[in-house]
């Protein structure tokens, strides 16, 4: 035991000297402004105490003055980013140099993807003659044992009836990818708006069926028929739902590793030939398969089996027709928008026209939009800034899990060795999506839409048992957004979410620490979050903790849990803390990673010790909470906390820094403040 101990702590010093030599990467950025406007009194509301709400306090000037627009379910800080990115997107795809170009160029390809989908009138002429030729191959089954065959087609043309399937990383052979095979088939969004009897689920009920109506009277059936298809749908829908997985029970990663033989699969599930599903996609011998959800796919024998053909023709034309709904007439959108957007977010608007074409390139082409967007919007000089940001986090990160009092030496060695190991990348890929396969041409929007579904599926397909690509980015540079992978063991940050309020090129330290810095330190703890720490270096699924330190890891995971149970969005509602946990992990880690990191980065850079009127410690919490700010429709925070990981906003800025003494100090908050907690209670994990 010694000599373990020993060699451990001499493994710990090591990767500390590789980490702390990240910090001689740090520049002087240009002369910090008295007052640079990143944080501004009219945002705030200083008639609410801190220590009363400080998600007011920081935040709301901000939010009387911005309601939520009706095109938005929610809106706030995020989506003021996204519309101006949409903006700046716009400009590109709308160049009229582009028709220039030559048929087949990615540069013409982005001019007729935009004017064929801009183009209303057409669309709204051609009618449902998408549609057709596979209504009619639906409506040709003789028998269900076609039924493998038909949903292996409309898989890799339309939509996702029965279940997904998708390429992944092997999680316990993280260089290979596998076949992964996933509980689907619903059109509501959760499984428990079909199971629970409460007078939402009943009310989303009741508007899906008006939904599927509408539809069905638009293409002309029948009272008999339509009231048919909505029987048949409602009960294959909810059985499927019956035998699903909840959203917590899947955020386990060990449930969800299944590999099994081509055979096992076609023994688990009898009903479904999976050999004919597999020839049909185009992948003859796809080897071991991942199914991420065994008493799901054993199930679904029995719900084939007591299901007619009839009622399954049913089942898979609206399958069809939802996965097709974006090339349709405006009456069919709207019945979509009324169930999706109004019913289940409270929207009350749909989004302008261009912004949902916009919507549709960016998840069809977005690497070639992105390309151009970078170029303009995205100066080297912020990526330096950004890297070197994320190099003394990392820095920071590491003192914390050197001087953790709750992990033994052990398990802080590989703790550290999968700290620095973790990737990062910023702003934009090194190698870009190569588009030329997708056949993109003027004229037909749905056959636009089609021809970039046949393109991703093939190109997903194609990884199955290939080598990972570790290059690969899994959103466009022009995204607002971030994420972590765990397979990959690597943070990526898009060039679109880095401007203001995230980012600021020119902005003081403590700004920078407080927005983009607490994301960069949210991100690398989604890798020692309850899902995350499951991973090794190398992005394995593997335990690598001692069995004390696991015990004592859901100890304090636990009392996240119940702190997040106790944040109710109405007066039976309340935000599900085993859902959030991982995030919520992540925010409280963030918050403490970016702060000392930014005490470490101001001994080398001292700054003023006041901007417009605040200390560094007030602007790092400020700019933490403006990031966050906004507000949301009660339909909207309703489904987020049933479908949603993320926590409401507001709770992402008061659940954290009640656990972070810095922030007592900063705004001078006692034990006479609602939002106090006495340091015995309050939570630290890493």
């Amino acid at each position: 035991m010694r000599t373990r101990f020993n060699t451990v702590s001499v493994g710990m010093i090591v990767i500390l000297a590789i980490l702390a030599g990240c910090s001689q990467l740090m520049t002087k950025p240009a002369e910090v402004k008295a007052d640079n406007g990143a944080i501004q009194l009219k945002n705030m509301d200083t008639n609410v105490s801190p220590g009363t709400n400080f998600f007011r306090y920081a935040n709301g000037g901000w939010i009387d003055a911005n309601p939520i627009p009706e095109e938005f379910g929610q809106y706030g800080a995020g989506h003021e980013v996204w519309l101006r990115n949409n903006d700046q997107v716009k400009a590109v795809v709308t160049d009229p140099r582009l028709a220039e170009y030559p048929e087949g160029s990615i540069e013409r390809k982005i001019a007729d993807f935009y004017s064929s989908g801009m183009d209303s009138v057409s669309i709204d002429a051609a009618g449902t003659s998408s549609l057709t030729a596979d209504l009619d191959k639906i409506n040709a089954m003789k028998s269900k044992a076609e039924l493998s065959r038909m949903i292996g087609y409309l898989h890799k043309t339309s939509s996702n009836p029965l279940f997904v399937l998708y390429a992944d990383q092997d999680e316990k052979n993280s260089e290979n990818m596998i076949a992964n095979l996933a509980q689907g088939g619903l059109g509501m969004t959760d499984r428990d708006q079909y199971l629970n009897d409460d007078e939402r689920s009943n009310m989303l009920r009741d508007e899906y069926k008006k939904f599927m109506q509408t539809v069905f009277g638009l293409l002309g059936y029948s009272e008999d028929q339509i009231n048919a298809h909505i029987d048949a749908i409602m009960e294959i829908e909810t059985k499927l739902a019956a035998n699903s997985m909840t959203r917590v029970e899947r955020r386990d990663p060990e449930k969800g590793y299944n590999p099994m033989s081509l055979d096992e699969l076609d023994k688990l599930s009898a009903a479904l030939n999976f050999k004919t599903y597999f020839a049909e996609i185009g992948v003859a011998d796809p080897g071991r398969i991942n199914v991420r959800q065994t008493d799901y796919f054993q199930s679904l024998s029995d719900v084939i089996n007591a299901t007619s053909l009839d009622e399954w023709k049913m089942y898979l034309r609206w399958n069809l027709i939802r996965g097709k709904m974006g090339g349709l007439p405006q009456t069919y959108r709207d019945a979509s928008f009324a169930f999706y957007g109004t019913a289940l977010n409270g929207t009350q608007k749909q989004q302008p026209r261009w912004r949902q074409v916009l919507g549709v390139m960016n998840g069809s082409i977005g690497e070639a939009i992105g390309k151009a967007y970078v170029a303009k919007h995205f100066p080297p000089s912020s990526k330096a800034r950004m890297v070197e940001l994320v190099e003394n986090l990392k820095v920071a990160y590491a003192a914390r899990i050197q001087n953790l009092d709750w992990m033994t030496d052990e398990t802080k060695a590989k703790a550290l060795e999968k700290l620095a190991a973790v990737k990062v990348k910023v702003g934009y890929p090194d190698v870009w999506t190569d588009y030329s396969a997708m056949d993109i041409k003027a004229g037909s929007y749905a056959d636009n839409l089609q021809a970039a579904r046949n393109f991703h599926f093939q190109k997903d397909i194609a990884k199955i048992g290939k080598p990972v690509d570790r290059d690969e980015w899994f959103m466009s540079p022009q995204t607002v957004n971030a994420y972590y992978s765990p397979s990959l063991n690597e943070i990526v940050f898009p060039a679109g979410i880095l401007q203001p309020p995230f980012f600021f090129p020119d902005g003081d330290e403590a700004v920078n620490y407080g927005a983009i810095g607490v994301v960069i330190g949210h991100e690398m703890t989604h890798g020692f979050d309850d899902q995350g720490r499951k991973f090794d270096v190398k992005g394995n699924l593997e335990d690598w903790w001692t069995e004390e330190d696991g015990k004592r890891f859901e100890e304090k995971a636990q009392l996240v849990i119940d702190q997040f149970n106790d944040f109710y969005i109405t007066d039976s509602v309340h935000v599900n803390g085993e859902l959030t946990l991982g995030e919520n992990i992540a925010d409280l880690g963030g918050l403490v990673i970016a702060y000392d990191a930014l005490h470490k980065a101001l001994e080398t850079r001292p700054e003023p010790k006041e901007i417009a009127g605040f200390t560094q410690d007030q602007r790092f919490f400020l700019s933490y909470a403006q990031i966050w700010r906004g507000s949301a429709r009660e339909a909207a925070l309703l489904d987020q906390v049933q479908t949603d990981p993320h926590s409401p906003r507001n709770f992402r800025v008061l659940g954290p820094i009640v656990h972070t003494q810095p922030w007592y100090d900063s705004f001078s908050i006692t034990a006479q403040d609602p939002l106090y907690v006495e340091q015995s209670e309050r939570i630290a994990i890493w």
